[in-house]
């Protein structure tokens, strides 16, 4: 699966790693709807972070089809509530 984060660039990720993504996912939901902005922002940098971590980077000049866009680093909760489906950033 190739993962871009919005303002770095992609990153190509075993599907054998979203099971942990969604842990992370599900954590973020539920700080979401609870408002709760220093738990997002925690939780948001780790789950960017296990990309970083899990993801081998593509080159910058490679411009694969991205199965899956997340929010910059930078992004504010407001920002990633607004591009959340019903399964939150991680599909799954």
């Amino acid at each position: 699966m190739i993962v871009r984060i919005m303002g770095e660039g992609q990153v190509r990720l075993a599907d054998s790693h979203l099971t942990e993504l969604n842990k992370l996912d599900d954590e973020l939901l539920a700080e979401m709807e609870n408002g709760d902005g220093p738990g997002f922002r925690h939780t948001f940098e780790a789950l960017l972070a296990k990309v970083r971590e899990l993801g081998e980077p593509l080159p910058d000049d490679a411009l694969e089809p991205s199965e899956l866009i997340l929010p910059s680093p930078e992004a504010t909760l407001e920002e990633v509530r607004e591009l959340l489906s019903d399964d939150g950033l991680i599909p799954g």
